[in-house]
């Protein structure tokens, strides 16, 4: 008896067969792959990367250290399932190295990122990456789709600063790949740091990752979600209520409430925070309710000066903005999608946990609430 599933990965198979040597063709020319030009990274040093799961942002050095290096990553993509809110509701899910979004990766303008992605033998599907950082070879997808047991290694040259999406994008099943999970931010600092709009140097003491996602989780004839053994099971319902382009959720970090309660973000009155807020398929709005942007890239991209002291900034579909901002009072700080609609009711809300001492010039009560005098 051939199953939804059989027939999906068939199907997938039989697109990709038609792909593939067109691929494999591409990444033999030795106008993609230079195989006929020296190695011109033989003698850089090589430096190996820690990643971390979001919201974290791996240790990086703000101004860049000697040399352009080589800075070796390694991914490993896993297919699984993940609960996306209180009710329990789960959701077949496709992530680099088992996060929504992937790791950020931090290197320096110059720098060479070499990544060995690596997709699981347990896997049912196809993946490779796109970098939107990267120049040519479909950002490298065109050298990177591997199947279930394979891996690959991709280098390229960060040639432009700021932050990037990165994302999968096998061939004819890019949107699915992307809203189930598969996005994350690359970030290329300038090699002398951050600059403000006035030439000044920028610092900031911590970043934090915030991947928005909206996810297309399918219902049954009784309104209830449905559940799926795996991926490939799912495809089918959930195609079809991507079509419809009515998410069912949009959610920070792959899930209702996972940046808040004791997943918060942290800080300290008077430290400076990063928030690096990447978007792969829709447009979004992020506000921190009770603070500002004091520095912000809207576009995400260093060589443009930065915007001061907005109220709330547009991350375009397909991009990452950076904000930087100094606490200046402790408290709880929501951190929004400013389509209030999707922040209250789908769940695209944060929390910034921060201590330190309050500062009455800057706020206070005046009096307590309590009955209206009567004249």
């Amino acid at each position: 008896m051939i199953t939804r599933r059989t027939a999906l990965i068939g199907t997938a198979m039989a697109t990709l067969m038609a792909v593939v040597p067109v691929l494999a063709d591409e990444a033999a020319n030795p106008t993609l792959n230079a195989l006929d030009l020296p190695d011109q990274t033989a003698n850089l040093e090589r430096v190996q990367a820690t990643l971390v799961a979001p919201p974290a942002v791996m240790d990086h050095d703000r101004v860049a250290l000697g040399a352009p290096k080589i800075v070796e990553f390694t991914m490993t993509i896993e297919e699984k399932t993940v609960v996306v809110d209180d009710q329990g509701t789960t959701f077949q899910a496709m992530t680099f190295n088992g996060t929504m979004p992937g790791p950020t990766m931090v290197v320096h303008e110059g720098d060479y990122v070499e990544l060995t992605l690596v997709n699981l033998e347990t896997n049912e599907m196809p993946h490779n990456i796109d970098f939107h950082a990267a120049t040519g070879a479909l950002g490298g997808a065109a050298l990177t789709l591997i199947n279930p047991g394979e891996q690959a290694t991709l280098r390229f040259k960060a040639t432009r600063t700021g932050t990037f999406v990165y994302h999968c994008a096998p061939p004819g099943m890019v949107p699915w790949h992307v809203v189930s999970g598969m996005s994350g931010t690359l970030m290329v600092l300038p090699r002398d740091g951050l600059k403000d709009e006035r030439g000044n140097p920028v610092t900031y003491d911590t970043a934090y990752t915030i991947g928005e996602f909206d996810l297309y989780i399918p219902k049954d004839e009784n309104g209830n979600y449905m559940t799926f053994e795996s991926v490939g099971e799912s495809y089918a319902d959930t195609l079809e209520v991507m079509r419809g382009l009515i998410p069912t959720h949009v959610v920070f970090n792959g899930a209702k409430n996972s940046l808040t309660g004791d997943k918060a973000m942290t800080a300290k009155v008077g430290e400076r925070v990063m928030f690096i807020h990447s978007t792969a398929n829709r447009d979004t709005r992020p506000h921190l309710i009770g603070g500002h942007g004091d520095l912000v890239w809207e576009t995400g991209k260093f060589a443009n000066p930065p915007e001061r002291d907005l109220e709330t900034w547009f991350v375009r579909g397909g991009s990452a903005a950076v904000a930087i901002y100094e606490f200046l009072q402790p408290g709880i700080y929501a951190y929004v999608n400013h389509n209030l609609i999707e922040a209250a009711e789908l769940g695209a809300t944060g929390h910034v946990k921060v201590e330190g001492q309050w500062n009455n010039d800057l706020m206070m009560q005046v009096s307590a609430p309590a009955p209206i005098a009567v004249q």
